[in-house]
């Protein structure tokens, strides 16, 4: 059994970025490393039309690292065809300067059988922090 068939697809989503991102955060793995548990080398991120690669996402590592200091993902809904999956899910983060923020994720991802995202295209926007989902 997969790792997304192992658990709800909501689950499976708040805990791949949860997990990941503590890691990130509280860890001291190395980031390459780190990341080889979660992506595939070839993977594929497009958030907002801008492609991200293995490279870039490793270098996105380095500022979270230093800058995020909460976070918490609120997962609405999740959607698996296989190891395919659709979400709608929001980021509430702390950065280490400033208030609260909150970003709203609608993800398609495809994920290998051992739960590693090998390409997602996401699209997002900023909402305030309390903003409740519509429907809700």
């Amino acid at each position: 059994m997969t790792p997304l068939r192992a658990k709800p697809p909501e689950q499976f989503v708040a805990d791949f970025f949860t997990s990941f991102t503590d890691a990130v955060v509280h860890g001291s793995e190395d980031p390459s490393d780190l990341m080889s548990r979660y992506y595939t080398r070839d993977v594929v991120q497009v958030a907002d039309g801008l492609p991200l690669d293995w490279d870039r996402l490793l270098a996105h590592l380095r500022p979270v690292r230093r800058n995020l200091r909460q976070f918490r993902c609120e997962v609405h809904e999740a959607f698996a065809d296989g190891d395919r999956i659709a979400t709608r899910f929001t980021i509430h983060a702390r950065m280490r300067k400033g208030g609260p923020v909150s970003t709203r994720v609608h993800m398609f991802a495809e994920f290998t059988p051992e739960g590693l995202l090998r390409r997602s295209e996401q699209l997002t926007r900023s909402v305030t922090p309390a903003e409740p989902e519509a429907g809700e």
